[in-house]
């Protein structure tokens, strides 16, 4: 019986010890509720957008560091034209390197402000590039958190072909608009 007592008291202490290492480093997971996700293709003859929903999020704040992490297949994404989204998914050597994934990081005291600024790295194509300070917009909404920004992909960034239409490449600049609604688990 006593022993039963003593282990009792230990496992208590530790638990609260566990939740005071919990609650002094601010230790939070996230979760993303919903996105969109939108490139633009710019050309001398058009302008192209294509936009997906289609992506996956956590994160995790502890020791005043933040780490998300993003992924989205790259079949997902939309422009309206059934072969131009072929092509895209061609040209970004979609079929070999099906994912887009980006790791962000931050401090943790951002997510008390309007602005988080983020230092990201996006993988696609089978490069990874690296964006320092990416400003996005947060907004909270009852208990979501809405981000918004764009992070500013180049076709260079990640050796991608740049496709041309009537011989003449699209502009080398593809920004991905962000708009995402995270929440608190």
């Amino acid at each position: 019986m006593k022993r039963r007592a003593f282990l009792a008291v230990l496992l208590g202490a530790l638990t609260c010890g566990a939740l005071s290492i919990t609650a002094q480093t601010g230790s939070s997971q996230w979760a993303l509720d919903w996105s969109a996700l939108t490139y633009h293709m710019s050309h001398p003859m058009h302008q192209v957008e294509g936009t997906s929903n289609a992506a996956k999020g956590k994160g995790i704040c502890q020791a005043g560091q933040c780490n998300f992490l993003i992924a989205v297949p790259v079949k997902t994404f939309s422009s309206g034209d059934s072969n131009r989204d072929l092509h895209m998914i061609e040209a970004t050597k979609g079929a070999e390197f099906p994912m887009i994934v980006v790791r962000a990081q931050f401090p943790e005291s951002e997510l008390d402000g309007s602005t988080i600024h983020a230092n990201l790295q996006v993988q696609f194509a089978g490069q990874a590039a690296h964006y320092q300070q990416v400003p996005f917009q947060r907004t909270q909404k009852g208990t979501e958190v809405q981000i918004t920004g764009t992070i500013p992909l180049t076709c260079s960034d990640f050796k991608i072909e740049r496709p041309s239409f009537l011989g003449v490449p699209i502009k080398n600049e593809i920004p991905v608009r962000v708009q995402m609604n995270w929440h608190k688990l």
